[in-house]
């Protein structure tokens, strides 16, 4: 037997750990920072930063991974990283999964075991079969679907990336909102959702939308995009009304993000439009965007990225 997860352990993982390494100490986080938040030793963290990485992306490409790609990636497992290990995984297992089920794997597969060049089993088993029939699920893709067809909306997609959540009801569990697995990231321009969208795909935006909806029940999705000092004239122009968080750094914390938005909302009178993240020490500023559909946040999202690409 030999299943494309070797290729996982053996080839692929080291590579974007690499990456992954790199990423983080330009961010300024120490090597035993590092080796902690990844799992590794502090010697594999000291190697990967010595290492040539015209390899690492020759690795990659082996998998039909551009370095954009791979840059991409880089930083989504990066920003999980430094929330909790469980994102890291969960982001990673969406990535390799992607790959698998868009054939992306199946040459250096083949190439290694040669008894393989009749195999699609993956294919088959991870690659798009239609993306369900719920009304949550058909409100979040066809919101991507518009997302995608833009050709401004990358100029607002943060570097970790955008997801849109949508929720049903009075649904209160993470397990309920329906989200983009692995997020939309941006390739060649364009926003590009890895996978289909299903319920329990996102900890992070549906933990934000969840903690919105207590206290303005209306609320039932959300999307994060890019924060700057453009970004806040676009929300002006648009007459959003947005509340503020920030200031928290890396910690032991679930996700410090979503705990400082909780302190926050206490004394909050809604309604609010939005959420300015400006982020803290290692996190990327963000705005979160809400609404009562996936589509109407996405319609949203474009028009503030049509606002924010006019120079």
């Amino acid at each position: 037997m030999q299943p494309p997860d070797e290729l996982m352990v053996q080839e692929f993982l080291p590579a974007i750990r690499q990456l992954v390494t790199r990423k983080l100490r330009i961010q300024g986080f120490s090597q035993n920072k590092i080796s902690a938040m990844l799992g590794i030793t502090q010697a594999s963290v000291s190697l990967y930063l010595s290492s040539e990485i015209a390899k690492v992306y020759s690795t990659l490409g082996q998998f039909e991974v551009s370095r954009e790609e791979a840059d991409t990636y880089s930083a989504l497992l990066a920003e999980d990283s430094k929330r909790s290990a469980v994102d890291a995984v969960s982001t990673l297992n969406t990535i390799w999964t992607s790959l698998l089920g868009r054939g992306s794997a199946c040459a250096r597969h083949r190439h290694q075991y040669p008894s393989l060049a009749d195999c699609d089993l993956c294919m088959k088993e991870y690659g798009e079969s239609g993306s369900g029939s719920s009304e949550v699920v058909a409100d979040v893709t066809d919101a991507v679907r518009n997302l995608e067809a833009s050709d401004t909306f990358a100029n607002v997609m943060p570097e970790v990336s955008v997801n849109i959540a949508c929720v049903a009801g009075d649904a209160a569990s993470l397990a309920d909102v329906v989200a983009v697995p692995g997020r939309i990231v941006k390739v060649k321009g364009r926003a590009r959702a890895m996978l289909p969208p299903e319920p329990g795909a996102s900890r992070h935006l549906a933990s934000v939308l969840l903690s919105v909806k207590e206290v303005m029940p209306s609320v039932r999705a959300c999307i994060n995009l890019r924060y700057d000092s453009r970004m806040d004239r676009v929300l002006r122009k648009l007459r959003l009304k947005a509340i503020e968080v920030g200031g928290y750094a890396v910690s032991g914390a679930e996700d410090p993000a979503v705990e400082a938005l909780v302190r926050r909302l206490g004394p909050v009178r809604p309604p609010f439009d939005a959420v300015v993240d400006t982020g803290g020490n290692g996190i990327e500023p963000s705005l979160y965007l809400f609404g009562k559909s996936a589509r109407e946040v996405a319609l949203l999202a474009l028009q503030a990225s049509r606002l924010y690409s006019v120079r």
